[in-house]
């Protein structure tokens, strides 16, 4: 086989490939509307929140994230890399602009996790400076594959490594922005593209909805 001309084939196919499962993986973890379904203008809200299963990832500052963490207070969780051209560095400034308009009568502005789903090249400095540069509240982890498959999936995410050359490659991922509750599971999605005064809006209406299931 001539390599230097399948392998443009061979990338092309591998998009396909990657974007096709993004799109099933995405519509299968869909939550579904209902009747009784909250009153909110970008959120997609699960009917009953989604238990979690636990998992420990590597903090980029030190020390361990796991399930426990989360258990308390609102969080926001997204998935991407630091090399991500788009989505990953808008999706960070939104959660800026959220925190500059977060209203203080509605409580504690929920931490943004960013997990890398890039674990060879997003090392603790990488990841750590990423998210500063963005916010101080955003807390950076990683972990190996074997740890990361299991943790976005439950999180009705999924990602996959593409070759974009010989020695390079880049990474597909869900770009939608996962809710938990201080019960630790799962309540809501936000999808792209996002919108700062949706979410806080949304936020607040999870939060007086008092969904939470104590642990």
């Amino acid at each position: 086989m001539n390599l230097s001309r399948s392998l443009p084939w061979l990338i092309a196919a591998a998009a396909l490939a990657g974007a096709l499962g993004l799109y099933l993986g995405q519509r299968h973890f869909s939550p579904a509307a209902g009747p009784d379904a909250l009153p909110t203008r970008a959120a997609v809200v699960f009917p009953e929140p989604r238990q979690l299963a636990g998992f420990q990832l590597d903090r980029s500052t030190g020390g361990t994230l796991s399930l426990a963490d989360w258990r308390g207070h609102w969080s926001l969780v997204f998935i991407g890399f630091t090399r991500c051209p788009d989505a990953c560095p808008q999706t960070l400034a939104v959660y800026r602009d959220i925190e500059k308009a977060w209203p203080q009568e509605a409580g504690p502005i929920p931490t943004l996790y960013f997990v890398s789903v890039d674990p060879e090249r997003d090392d603790a400095d990488a990841l750590t400076g990423y998210a500063r540069f963005f916010s101080e509240r955003i807390v950076a982890a990683t972990a190996g594959h074997d740890q990361l498959g299991p943790f976005t999936r439950q999180l009705g995410m999924i990602y996959m490594t593409t070759p974009t050359g010989e020695d390079d490659y880049t990474v597909d991922h869900s770009t939608q922005l996962a809710v938990v509750g201080p019960d630790a599971r799962l309540h809501a999605l936000f999808r792209a593209p996002l919108d700062a005064q949706a979410i806080i809006g949304d936020l607040q209406v999870l939060q007086a909805a008092n969904r939470t299931i104590d642990p």
